[in-house]
């Protein structure tokens, strides 16, 4: 198996895993329907825990905000950064300070899925290949943010998320081992 098979196949796992609990759901584009490199992730997941969503990154981060306000761990899917910079104003401004804002009575929980565009077969050039995640530290209080570079962190990393007590952005990268 080469790294990268080893990278896909542990991203499987852990969705597989996410999808056997309960409370969980996942949504963003491609959930459903292929679209996105993401998409072979979870097409173990059944159905009814998927939301297609349409391109609206802002609204989709802001439905996962509600959703987590209610009990359900959404785990929000964007192929890339570049994608989830439209939903920053949800991201910086109420997902990360709700704790604050409402005295500690509310830590909602958003498992955050963002891949760097892979440059492989093709170069989406820089629109779609950055990574953010040094910069969103910077930004965020209480959003964790986890780099999945190696295989074998990939499903300790979304089990840390899902049992722990706030938000994670996970950060993957498709063209590992290439």
């Amino acid at each position: 198996m080469t790294e990268l098979e080893k990278y896909k196949s542990e991203m499987v796992r852990a969705m597989n895993w996410l999808a056997e609990r309960e409370n969980t759901l996942f949504l963003g584009q491609a959930v459903r329907y292929a679209g996105t490199g993401m998409f072979d992730s979870l097409t173990e997941v059944p159905d009814h825990k998927k939301l297609e969503f349409p391109v609206a990154e802002n609204f989709q981060l802001g439905y996962s905000t509600g959703l987590a306000l209610n009990g359900i761990v959404p785990v929000s899917i964007f192929p890339r950064w570049n994608f989830l910079l439209c939903g920053m104003d949800q991201l910086v401004n109420h997902l990360d300070k709700l704790y604050n804002m409402s005295a500690g009575k509310s830590q909602p929980k958003v498992i955050i899925r963002v891949a760097v565009g892979t440059e492989i077969p093709v170069d989406p050039q820089d629109q779609h290949r950055g990574d953010f995640s040094e910069a969103c530290r910077k930004m965020l209080r209480s959003v964790d943010v986890v780099q999945l570079k190696q295989p074998a962190d990939i499903v300790t990393a979304y089990q840390h998320a899902y049992r722990g007590a706030g938000s994670t952005i996970l950060v993957e990268y498709p063209d590992y081992g290439k």
